[in-house]
């Protein structure tokens, strides 16, 4: 390879992934990482990777004893195999987000391919089994390219988090992540955790020690007086630039809107 062929390569890569890196996940712009409104004890609980026929339904009925609203960022593939899954979300009230058809790095693909091979795809997927179509989105890993910060985001909330559960490893005991979440979870906090154990880099067992864990965190959060909202709900409290956001209109179409913290 020539040094002008390397040099080439190297400004594509910064470019089209380490700016958007920067930009989303250092400085925060173009997606969400909280709620707004950090005064009353609210915050979301979160969940990747799903549906999964395991864990997903012990899940559900964990979120219902405590009334607990969640989001799940479900992949298109698993919704096709377990539609009566993503029924019972919706039914019970859970939001369901977008998380790719596959879960594929958005660095390795096109930004067609992820607007419609993984994005819409998943949302038409979500729309034939609710009826409603989807409206936030979390790329996997988190990772967005210079094509989804553009764009994307003009139809799609894009959701990150302000709390890592680091959940996808199984330890020794769930002690560990359950301090972690008691720690760091505060008003306004959007939290990862995962309901599925099969993707690249995760162990299949570790959504039981997430379960565990979240039965306890959930028992000392309801005496503390802690509100489990949807992300959807969370975000409602906005306020963009000195301005109340409009909740009949689309988070895109404020076209000041540029940092959503």
């Amino acid at each position: 390879m020539s040094p002008a062929m390397l040099v080439l390569l190297i400004l594509c890569v910064v470019v089209y992934m380490l700016i958007p890196y920067v930009l989303s996940r250092v400085c925060g712009l173009g997606v969400y990482r909280r709620g707004k409104n950090r005064q009353e004890k609210e915050f979301a609980f979160t969940f990747d990777d799903g549906p999964d026929p395991c864990y997903t339904p012990e899940l559900l009925d964990l979120l219902k004893q405590y009334g607990v609203k969640a989001t799940f960022f479900v992949l298109g593939s698993k919704a096709e195999r377990y539609p009566e899954l993503i029924w019972r979300m919706h039914e019970e009230g859970h939001q369901i987000g977008i998380h790719n058809y596959t879960h594929t790095c958005n660095w390795m693909l096109t930004p067609w391919e992820v607007k419609h091979q993984h994005v819409g795809r998943t949302a038409d997927i979500i729309e034939r089994i609710t009826g409603e179509r989807p409206t936030c989105y979390r790329p996997p890993w988190g990772l967005l390219n210079m094509g989804d910060l553009l764009f994307l985001r003009k139809s799609y909330r894009i959701v990150v988090w302000s709390v890592m559960g680091w959940d996808w490893k199984r330890q020794d005991d769930a002690e560990p992540l359950t301090q972690r979440l008691l720690s760091k979870i505060k008003p306004g906090a959007i939290v990862l955790l995962h309901d599925s154990g099969d993707t690249p880099g995760a162990d299949e067992e570790a959504p039981r020690q997430m379960l565990k864990a979240l039965q306890t965190v959930l028992q000392v959060l309801q005496h503390k007086g802690y509100q489990y909202m949807r992300t959807d709900k969370l975000l409602e409290y906005k306020a963009v630039e000195g301005y109340a956001m409009n909740q009949t209109i689309h988070p895109a179409k404020h076209i000041k809107s540029r940092v959503y913290e």
